[in-house]
């Protein structure tokens, strides 16, 4: 299922290699994708959304979390790219999960 170590190697560096990394970049990827399709499925059957857009900022906070913890062990540039990344994508969640079923 795909190349996991390649999105993950910037975050996690050479550890990306590992099977037990591999596993966890593989199992994130499924939540995203998981993620993505509830929120399209619930547009598509006029369902609510926000809780799908609330999960993954969520998620997001999680991955900043993760990310905080084992600051120092991390590469530099990507730890601060997946702060700002993971971390703009829960501000913006937040702030679009009191706005998608209204507009709708």
């Amino acid at each position: 299922m795909g190349a996991p170590a390649l999105p993950s190697r910037p975050w996690v560096g050479a550890e990306a290699a590992r099977p037990a990394v591999k596993l966890f970049a593989r199992s994130m990827g499924a939540r995203d994708v998981a993620l993505g399709l509830g929120a399209l499925l619930a547009l598509r059957h006029d369902a609510p959304v926000r809780g799908w857009v609330e999960a993954g900022g969520l998620c997001d906070a999680g991955d900043v979390v993760g990310t905080l913890v084992h600051f120092r062990d991390l590469p530099r540039l990507g730890r601060l790219v997946i702060v700002a990344v993971a971390g703009g994508s829960m501000v913006a969640s937040r702030w679009l999960a009191t706005r998608v079923d209204a507009v709708r």
